[in-house]
């Protein structure tokens, strides 16, 4: 669970909160650490942590040569920095300490970027500075209360510090949070992130909290003989069979011909071509894939292809759903090469889970 907490003098009702029991509510319960009230500028200080979501290059420009900027961030803010490990395309960087040295690192991260910015500036045309980016990871459960009511929280933030925030829709995979991507100037998101911390120490996270953990880098994966295989060193091992069969099924209709074409699959491309009906076999534990979370994915097959397709209920002992497609034969062509493609999309994500975005 992530948490942060920040003092102005004009938040007067945020003094009668009991700091320590908030803050204990709010640490991740692997930190072994003991909120602390210590005096500083506008108030009290509490021991909290901020988690960062970043790209393998931005990690190496914290991180800086023999890990000297990382040392000198931990040196002059008194902040407790800390990187994930392994070969990860993104890497979770955790800040913790009092508010006040938590800022000052936060503060140093951005001005680091907008310096690596400058510096690709000069090696390139462009002529417009792009803004800042930092992405935060917060608990699920506590993005509503940051986006507010009809988005009225969010807008609030981006009005009064400038700085453009988005909220990502779906979950981190395999976590119950979230991203919270900040863009702007480094004082413009600095004062941002100080009206996130206000939020999310007004509303708790709610129930359990399952931390993003990157995955490492996926192994390669070929296909032969219907059957999948990950290269590991000098041999190929094979994979799970849910792969082997998404697989399989991609590979059961021929690639996609663009409309215009005459195919066997366009007979002629008629004014009116009669209706036809086509049915698929999908296994019980693939359907889902296909159907997409609350039918998001097999509504936009319908409307991508104009096709009427219908998923039979499952039946008992069976272990395959019925589909059945009725449309015009370039109708029914394109709904079973999206439904082919949307395997190979899924039999991707098992192979890379970090690439995922909605299922």
């Amino acid at each position: 669970v992530t948490g942060w907490l920040v003092f102005h003098p004009t938040h007067s009702p945020l003094e009668d909160i009991p700091f320590q029991d908030i803050a204990l509510a709010l640490l991740p319960p692997s930190m072994e650490m003991e909120p602390t009230k210590v005096p500083s500028e506008g108030g009290l200080n509490v021991t909290l942590t901020i988690r960062l979501l970043m790209h393998g290059k931005e990690v190496g420009s914290i991180i800086g040569k023999k890990g000297e900027t990382v040392k000198k961030m931990r040196e002059e803010s008194g902040a407790r920095i800390n990187i994930s490990e392994g070969n990860c395309p993104e890497r979770i960087v955790t800040i913790t300490g009092p508010t006040d040295t938590i800022f000052k690192a936060f503060a140093m991260i951005a001005y680091k970027f907008e310096e690596d910015i400058i510096n690709s500036m000069s090696n390139s045309q462009a002529t417009s500075k792009p803004p800042v980016t930092l992405r935060l990871v917060v608990p699920a459960s506590q993005c509503g209360s940051l986006i507010g009511k009809g988005g009225s929280k969010i807008k609030e933030m981006r009005e009064s510090t400038g700085a453009q925030v988005q909220v990502a829709g779906d979950m981190l995979p395999n976590s119950t949070e979230r991203a919270v991507t900040i863009s702007g100037t480094p004082e413009a998101i600095i004062q941002c992130v100080k009206q996130i911390c206000v939020v999310m120490l007004e509303s708790p996270p709610k129930g359990a909290t399952i931390p993003y953990r990157p995955k490492p880098a996926s192994t390669p994966v070929i296909f032969s003989g219907g059957q999948a295989y990950t290269i590991q060193g000098q041999y190929a091992i094979p994979h799970p069979d849910q792969l082997t069969k998404l697989h399989q099924l991609a590979m059961q209709q021929p690639p996609f011909t663009p409309l215009g074409q005459t195919t066997p699959a366009f007979p002629g491309l008629d004014a009116n071509p009669p209706a036809s009906t086509h049915e698929l076999a999908i296994p019980n534990d693939l359907i889902g894939c296909i159907i997409g979370r609350q039918g998001t994915k097999i509504n936009e097959i319908r409307q991508m292809s104009g096709a009427q397709i219908k998923i039979a209920n499952a039946m008992e002992g069976s272990s395959e759903r019925q589909i059945t497609i009725t449309g015009t034969p370039a109708n029914i062509s394109l709904a079973q090469y999206l439904i082919n493609a949307r395997f190979r999309d899924v039999a991707a994500m098992w192979n890379d889970p970090s690439s995922m975005t909605t299922s």
